[in-house]
């Protein structure tokens, strides 16, 4: 298998032109060993991704944070875009193992530098999107990052609503809460989950989250609100 196959394999993409994803292996220092191979560097397609990326991330969190404050919107987009996050990412899908890189770069760990995998990723971001259009870019963008929204989804600093469910019901002598997904729907990119939340055989509400920590997270925070209004009612 070519290099170039498997590393479609590790990242769910066949290109039509898979120039375009070789450019976006190609590192700088590649090119300064080899000019006579007249390689591309893939710092222009890094660029590009980069645009992408932020206009996808974005994007989704408008559509997940409803009525939330730009603030907080940019502090969650910086936290989705920074350079260690992206590494991470790639370093999970193996983007690492298929750089070109120059031997000096090479011999100095260049395959797992933060720098150069988050950089790769925003240019394979790129070759997507050049290739295949904006939908697959952003396809590709929000399956990599699921676990990163996810994560902010989780904790977007309103405090744990979950948990102060629980510490409520338990002051009135109530048994936990248990927390049950009634609906999945939606492409894989774009899940949404319906969870309801239930007190022995009474459904104390529902909540909907594009994960089941989302989710959940939204139908306690309802809960809880409409129970702290009741209780000082």
């Amino acid at each position: 298998m070519d290099t170039l196959t498997s590393v479609q394999n590790a990242i769910g993409i066949v290109f039509n032109d898979r120039s375009l994803l070789a450019e976006a292996l190609t590192h700088a220092s590649y090119i300064n060993e080899n000019p006579e191979l007249s390689p591309v560097t893939n710092e222009r397609l890094e660029f590009l991704g980069d645009a992408v990326l932020g206009q996808v991330v974005a994007a989704r969190l408008f559509s997940d944070f409803p009525g939330e404050r730009e603030g907080r919107l940019t502090e969650f987009r910086a936290r989705l875009v920074r350079g260690d996050t992206l590494a991470r990412v790639a370093a999970g899908i193996g983007l690492g193992d298929y750089l070109l890189l120059g031997k000096g770069e090479e011999t100095t760990g260049g395959r797992s530098k933060p720098v150069n995998l988050a950089g790769a990723l925003e240019a394979v971001i790129g070759a997507i999107y050049l290739d295949q259009g904006q939908k697959a870019a952003a396809d590709f963008i929000l399956r990599i990052l699921d676990a990163e929204l996810d994560s902010i989804a989780g904790d977007d600093g309103h405090g744990n609503y979950k948990s102060e469910l629980q510490e409520l019901l338990q002051a009135r002598r109530q048994p936990a809460p248990s927390y049950h997904v009634v609906d999945t729907s939606g492409p894989d990119h774009n899940r949404r989950f319906t969870v309801e939340v239930r007190l022995a055989d009474t459904v104390l509400g529902s909540g909907v989250g594009r994960s089941k920590k989302a989710a959940e997270k939204s139908a306690a925070e309802t809960i809880l609100k409409r129970l702290a209004a009741d209780f000082t009612a």
